[in-house]
């Protein structure tokens, strides 16, 4: 019995872990071309196709990230800690891969600030409607879906030490060879299947 709980806690631990990633859609890439002005200890990336954007920062200073209207949306202090604002409609519209939640009212662009701290790593993932396309239909610039698209060009902006710096990138339309289910819909579905089997033991 004790064997069988202990599958259904890994089971769903794992599926857990996949969750973000089948959300991602490998018929993307979106690519991070520029940060101007560059800012020396900035690190960017891409992770999960076109899912996630992670910053670290290694400056020294404070990076400020900013909402889809300007607010302050999150920031890593230089000592590590790592806080987001709870009133800024994007910790709320971020949530979700095409921003369906809704924000509360306290949210907003012109709203007080609110910090709450996430955690003292020095690193913060995110999602960012800005890097991705806000649509399940294949975008109007992907006419060969065989062949390698840009689909749009994308800008993030940010604070460092006061100082604004803009992530420049590009989100391309790569397909999937042969068709099919993304990858990562698979695999949630294969660990949502194992959990399944392992409930049934308990």
């Amino acid at each position: 019995m004790r064997r069988a709980r202990r599958g259904v806690l890994a089971a769903l631990a794992l599926l857990a872990l996949a969750a973000p990633a089948a959300h991602a859609n490998p018929a993307y890439r979106s690519v991070i071309d520029a940060v101007r002005p560059p800012a020396p200890g900035l690190k960017l990336q891409v992770l999960g196709f076109d899912q996630n954007l992670q910053l670290v920062n290694d400056t020294g200073k404070v990076v400020v990230i900013r909402g889809y209207d300007g607010e302050p949306y999150a920031r890593l202090l230089p000592d590590g800690t790592v806080q987001v604002n709870r009133n800024s409609p994007a910790a709320y519209l971020n949530e979700d891969r095409f921003g369906t939640a809704k924000p509360p009212a306290s949210a907003g662009a012109d709203a007080p600030v609110a910090w709450r701290t996430v955690n003292r790593s020095g690193r913060f993932v995110w999602h960012d409607h800005r890097m991705h396309w806000m649509s399940t239909s294949t975008p109007p610039a992907v006419t060969d879906e065989s062949r390698r698209t840009r689909v749009l060009d994308y800008t993030v902006p940010l604070d460092v030490g006061g100082r604004r710096t803009t992530v420049h990138g590009t989100l391309w339309w790569v397909g999937l060879p042969g068709g099919g289910m993304p990858a990562g819909a698979v695999i949630a579905l294969v660990l949502l299947a194992l959990a399944a089997v392992a409930l049934v033991l308990v």
